[in-house]
């Protein structure tokens, strides 16, 4: 072959490929692929996930995360992230990989008794392709696993199997789409999906509903009913699906998009009716919507209803006839009467399953009907019970009489065959209520509770959960998980009782739950679909409850029983972005919040903090050092006391502040404390009194809580009189030489201290009321005076370190205005207020130049953070009921976390730069 020929040969490979590159660009993946389109059509369930951060940052803040982990499932999955970390040799390398991608989780049944998963997760760019290549890469020279290939169909399909185990995992990508599963059926179905693109999706009849675009979704679910008794058949017992599938009848698929609000979890979409011929919905259609009335009826031993609401009971005598149907063999006469019974009967029937004691017993089954004229029906029972030969002797319970029906199945008789089941059953009138159980035992119990009020009407955590759902509803099932916890052991395959056993903590987390359908105004648009709500709820206990703050603001809230006083106190916690939080609330109970903005512990206190809680390590315990009026208190990180605290103060003493000795200093940790006006008193932890202090007096009130410094070996208790003299003492109460100093003027704040090895390198900053900065040594120099501002008679100037007690700024107020300034007098910002108060300041200095100044108003209970260029930090001041704020700074994020307390809310939001 010649050279020019071999030349023109490869030019034209090289241009077929660059047409096939343009081709595929402009025309293949020009176009999206529609991940819906991937989901088999056999999905019982399809779950889409979009900001996975936050959806686990709600399941730590709803407390479900822990309850999570437990389950074996997710307990492998958390061990497979491990693994995916340790071998790409990063941290949390799934997280980041999700991030806020559009994840889908479908579910199917591969079989008549198990279910399988099936993943899809978008590959975005060149770097996550690479992640997941070298992932691959590295489980193929691992020893433990064994990665294999295979065609399907024209797709190449990797597996990834355990060695020694059939556990492993089947993936291929299409179109920068990774689809997974543990069964490769499921990704064989993809495939063959893949090949006739033009099939309708599984939510083809929901194209139009977003539900992400609403505020706080953290997930949609996709449910086909159709499919339902099937998943569920592998958990329960065959005999239960047709009862499952008659009511999961009424419509045909949903969507509905989760929530994770505090103490529940809701589910709010719309279902399609079911179009089927004998449907429960073709059965229900046009039936008005009832109230459900009859919680002063139901047991507190409730632990199941399903719920029906029409208008006329006889429309329920159409439905299909159960298996089971009893033969029409009564009387003429007696016909007459359950017709007349029926008629008497509508707007609401219900079939009622009470606790068993044991998953070895039967439950007790109730099946009750309003009755609109309940008199007229006790006359119709009577005279059913003699035309049937029926014993006339009845069984009293309270004020409710029991009596035998004497008809074989008459709720199937008079409700139709969704009510079958009761061979002989006796009957009660109870207020507008007939009420039948299969057996006087199951009656008796339900009346005794009714007769005693132990009836859900009755119970405020009840009546809340009804009152959060849906008031006007065609079917409604309610569980309590609780009480249903032997009928579900019962009612599962023998298999799955094992499971359930494990996870009995997650089951039982959500006590209430509440699954309604609401039917549109006009069932006769073709378009009509049901309103669907399923609720997951748990009755409020503890101290709080937590909820997302809203869109509008990226943050948290936690409502508090009652009223928080004064400012949140963070406490740092390894390896959290965010920080712990003490708060007191009115009640005068401390509480500790975790990172996950749970309650861990609370603790009852004879009053309100009188000083700043301090971090001290005690006997060699960490934990947190403050004082009430009466008392000096020391808590462990579990919230529990040491041995000998709380530490009692004389009666007549009324502690206002707590100084306590640095760390580093030898001996027990020294308490000073301020007992009101100018008396200070020294003790150790191990409730040691200090003979000189005792208390300690002076002639004028102190401008500051006193400073315990260590220099050198030397304790240094320096103390700040409020008519410009500052004293230093040893812990013998004597004075130091060159003491007291005065600065001229009264002081109102506190000194800024710059540590040195000995006295004289040891100096301290104050500023007096005449606007003069002063610096003083602890050998008694004045080292400098430097004019900060002008003053006035009326003017008030304050120190204000940052957090780490390291730098400060000089704060001056004058009536509404008040401004800041830098040590060297430069103004840093200035504002002026409505209110003439005290106005708390706080300053933060990060680092780097990110300083950040707080300005609290009580009045209108507004806060305004500034940054260092003056400028308000989130555009618009933020509400706030406390004298401060909690700030703290993540700087890998680059934003600020803010803490704040309004009314009975600690209220945590993220702050991004400017």
């Amino acid at each position: 072959m010649s050279k020019k020929l071999l030349a023109i040969l490869t030019a034209l490979l090289l241009l077929a490929a660059l047409a096939s590159y343009v081709y595929y660009r402009r025309t293949v993946a020009a176009v999206p692929v529609d991940p819906w389109a991937l989901v088999p059509d056999d999905a019982v369930l399809v779950a889409a996930t979009r900001d996975h951060p936050m959806l686990v940052r709600h399941l730590k803040e709803t407390q479900l995360w822990d309850n999570l982990l437990a389950v074996r499932y997710f307990e492998d999955l958390q061990n497979n992230m491990a693994l995916v970390d340790s071998l790409t040799g990063g941290r949390n390398v799934v997280s980041r990989f999700l991030g806020r991608k559009n994840v889908l989780t479908s579910v199917h049944v591969t079989a008549p008794n198990q279910f399988d998963l099936l993943l899809q997760i978008p590959v975005r760019t060149i770097r996550e392709y690479r992640q997941v290549r070298s992932l691959t890469d590295a489980l193929q020279r691992d020893s433990h696993f064994r990665v294999t290939t295979r065609e399907y169909e024209g797709t190449v399909l990797t597996q990834v199997s355990e060695v020694g185990s059939t556990r492993g995992v089947t993936f291929f990508n299409y179109r920068n789409h990774l689809l997974l599963s543990a069964n490769p059926e499921l990704v064989e179905a993809v495939v063959r999906r893949i090949a006739g693109p033009a099939q309708p999706t599984v939510v083809a009849d929901f194209q139009n509903t977003d539900f992400f675009r609403l505020r706080d979704v953290d997930a949609t679910l996709l449910v086909n009913y159709r499919r339902l008794p099937q998943l569920l058949g592998v958990f329960f017992r065959r005999d239960l699906l047709t009862g499952i599938g008659t009511f999961t009848s009424l419509t045909r698929n949903g969507q509905l998009e989760m929530k994770l609000t505090g103490n529940k979890v809701v589910f709010n979409g719309f279902a399609n009716p079911e179009t089927t011929p004998g449907s429960l919905h073709q059965l229900l259609r046009g039936q008005p919507t009832q109230r459900l009335r009859m919680a002063d009826v139901l047991s507190m031993r409730t632990a199941l209803l399903v719920h029906l609401s029409l208008g006329k009971a006889e429309i329920l005598r159409r439905a299909r006839p159960a298996p089971a149907a009893p033969p029409d063999t009564v009387a003429a006469g007696a016909a007459e009467l359950l017709d007349s019974l029926t008629a008497g009967m509508g707007q609401e029937v219900a079939m009622c399953y009470l606790a068993p004691s044991s998953a070895r017993v039967s439950p007790a089954r109730l099946a009750l009907a309003w009755c609109p004229q309940p008199a007229r029906q006790a006359l119709l029972l009577g005279k059913l019970r003699r035309a049937v030969g029926a014993s006339p002797a009845f069984e009293r319970v309270g004020s409710y009489q029991v009596y035998s029906t004497g008809v074989a199945e008459m709720p199937a008789r008079l409700l139709g065959p969704l009510f079958a089941g009761f061979r002989q059953p006796v009957v009660a009138m109870v207020g507008n209520y007939m009420v039948f159980g299969e057996d006087a035992v199951a009656l008796r119990q339900m009346l005794a509770d009714v007769a005693a009020g132990e009836v859900w009407a009755r119970s405020p955590a009840q009546v809340s959960f009804l009152q959060e759902t849906q008031p006007l509803a065609r079917l409604r099932v309610i569980l309590d998980t609780r009480n249903a916890w032997n009928l579900l052991l019962r009612g599962l395959v023998e298999e799955r009782r094992a499971g359930l056993l494990r996870n009995e903590a997650l089951f039982k987390r959500f006590p209430q739950v509440a699954l309604q359908f609401a039917p549109p105004i006009n069932e006769a648009e073709p378009d009509a679909q049901y309103f669907a709500e399923l609720v997951l709820r748990h009755p409020i206990v503890g101290a709080a409850v937590a909820q997302p703050q809203g869109s509008n603001a990226a943050g948290t809230v936690l409502a508090f029983k009652t009223p928080l006083l004064g400012a949140p106190l963070l406490v740092p916690v390894r390896e959290a972005t965010w920080a712990g939080v003490l708060v007191q609330d009115s009640a005068h109970v401390l509480h500790f919040v975790t990172p996950e903005n749970a309650v861990a512990w609370s603790d009852s206190l004879p009053g309100p903090l009188v000083s700043v809680v301090q971090r001290r390590a005690v006997a060699g315990q960490p934990g947190y050092l403050f004082a009430t009026a009466g008392q000096l208190h020391w808590l462990n990180t579990a919230g529990r006391s040491a041995p000998n605290f709380p530490l009692n103060l004389p009666d007549s003493v009324q502690a206002s502040a707590l100084s306590v000795s640095p760390e580093g200093s030898t001996g027990a940790p020294r308490l000073l404390v301020a007992g009101g006006g100018g008396n200070l008193f020294l003790y150790d932890t191990n409730g040691n009194a200090y003979p000189s202090w005792q208390p300690k007096r002076f002639d004028f009130n102190l401008a500051a809580p006193p400073l315990y410094l260590t220099v050198g070996s030397r304790d240094v208790v320096v103390v700040l009189l409020e008519n410009g003299y500052i004293y230093a003492y040893n812990l013998q109460g004597g004075v130091y030489p060159g003491f007291p100093i005065s600065v001229g003027a009264r002081l109102q704040s506190t000194a800024m201290v710059e540590s040195g090895a000995t006295l004289g390198r040891t100096r301290l900053t104050v500023v007096s009321q005449h606007g003069e900065r002063v610096t003083f040594s602890l050998a008694g120099d004045v080292v400098n005076r430097t004019r900060v501002a002008t003053w006035s008679r009326n003017s008030v100037f304050r120190i204000v370190p940052d957090q780490n007690q390291r730098s400060y700024v000089v704060a001056r107020q004058e009536g509404g205005q008040l401004d800041l300034y830098e040590p060297s007098g430069r103004r840093l910002l200035g504002q002026k207020f409505l209110t003439s108060g005290s106005k708390p300041i706080q300053f933060f200095d990060f680092g780097g130049g990110r300083r950040v100044y707080a300005l609290s108003e009580a009045g209108p209970r507004r806060a305004y953070i500034y940054d260092w260029q003056g400028r308000l930090l989130g555009g618009q001041p933020f509400e706030s009921s406390a004298p401060g704020v909690g700030l703290e700074y993540d700087a890998p994020n680059k934003v600020y976390h803010l803490y704040r307390t309004v009314g009975a809310e600690l209220r945590r939001t993220t702050l991004r730069l400017q």
